[in-house]
């Protein structure tokens, strides 16, 4: 091992200690709060609410369209098919999910994907308003 002077020992601790931030864990998304007329409506007490489009790095889709989906307490978007595949994340409540194949319920800070040209359906069984951040990804 070869010896460290003073300026290699400064060095490395100035980068140890701008990487620190680094190495601590990040915290969980929080929720936006949105007003009642935010976004547009998609069915009573659901609304979207665009955050924007972004450039994907995965070869089979050429973009990811970011959307808040805000739903109010009880409200349901009915049986929708999927255009895109589509990541959902609960960044706040919980819903019961209904695929053609299967039921079930996911809570804030989890997720789980809808596959184009299927069925989806969701309800925020919550008594606060839920929302769903999704990635919905443009193919190529």
């Amino acid at each position: 091992m070869t010896d460290i002077n003073r300026r290699s020992a400064l060095a490395l601790g100035l980068a140890a200690t701008a990487a620190t931030p680094l190495l601590i864990s990040a915290d969980p998304a929080v929720a936006k709060e949105y007003g009642p007329n935010d976004g547009k409506e998609l069915a009573p007490g659901v609304r979207i609410v665009e955050l924007g489009t972004f450039k994907s790095d995965i070869p089979a889709y050429k973009s990811i369209n970011l959307v808040d989906i805000v739903f109010q307490p009880g409200a349901v978007v009915p049986e929708t098919m999927m255009d895109n595949d589509m990541l959902c994340y609960i960044t706040a409540g919980e819903f019961t999910i209904k695929k053609p194949d299967r039921e079930f319920k996911v809570k804030e800070g989890e997720m789980y994907a809808c596959a184009k040209g299927q069925t989806d359906m969701a309800t925020n069984t919550s008594t606060v308003v839920g929302i769903h951040t999704i990635g919905i990804l443009v193919p190529a």
